[in-house]
């Protein structure tokens, strides 16, 4: 039977303020640290017609999952409870508002795990804005921006990528470390067992030698 997850309250961290928010790309990358039978929420604001996208990855601690969750402005669950070493998420937001990312450690009740988040948001319709600028002085340059366009979309993507291969190089990276201790604690030990396993023998034959002197002497 699954244990059952405690009754810590949630902690709640603001990203990235809509305030701060006219810039048309925000990419961020965190390494989160979830210590066992918590879980941690991070709110992301999202203008209204922009992309988010969010990569969780559990890089080390225990089973190597975690659960991952996110909700809308709204309230409602767009990406439900995954208990999942990795996990993706993607959408074209219609309202706008504040993303809750949730990462869930309550089923792990002695194992911390290291997260790593990676969270962008992006609007295409800054390059719109630009179009009719240009247009208000009558220069065409629609070609231009169906290829700066694309271009962005194809960093966007080529981020991605590199995101998720930087998460798997420290998780490879992590377990490395683990199996060296692994080793090297039981060469140590298997030393040890040698080690003592010598002692015992020589104190046995000698004593079977000291045993055979005495009763010689006795005759």
């Amino acid at each position: 039977m699954p244990p059952q997850p405690t009754a810590h309250p949630p902690m709640t961290v603001p990203l990235f303020d809509e305030n701060n928010s006219d810039a048309p790309a925000v990419a961020m990358e965190y390494k989160v640290h979830v210590d066992p039978g918590r879980e941690e929420c991070y709110f992301q604001f999202v203008q209204k017609g922009a992309t988010i996208y969010v990569s969780f990855q559990v890089l080390r601690g225990g089973d190597g999952m975690a659960g991952f969750a996110i909700r809308n402005p709204a309230g409602q669950l767009v990406h439900p409870y995954q208990w999942k070493p990795a996990s993706e998420f993607q959408e074209v937001s219609p309202t706008g508002g504040y993303y809750g990312v949730c990462v869930d450690n309550q089923f792990s009740r002695f194992a911390a795990k290291l997260v790593n988040l990676y969270i962008t948001t992006f609007r295409y319709d800054q390059w719109e804005k630009f179009t009719q600028e240009l247009r208000d002085i009558d220069v065409s340059a629609e070609n231009c921006t169906n290829i700066l366009m694309g271009v962005d979309k194809r960093i966007q993507n080529i981020l991605q990528m590199q995101q998720l291969g930087r998460g798997k190089e420290a998780r490879d990276y992590n377990l490395l470390l683990d199996n060296e201790f692994y080793v090297q604690y039981w060469s140590m030990a298997q030393c040890v067992v040698v080690i003592t396993c010598f002692i015992v023998q020589v104190y046995f034959v000698k004593k079977l030698f000291d045993s055979k002197n005495e009763r010689r002497g006795r005759i």
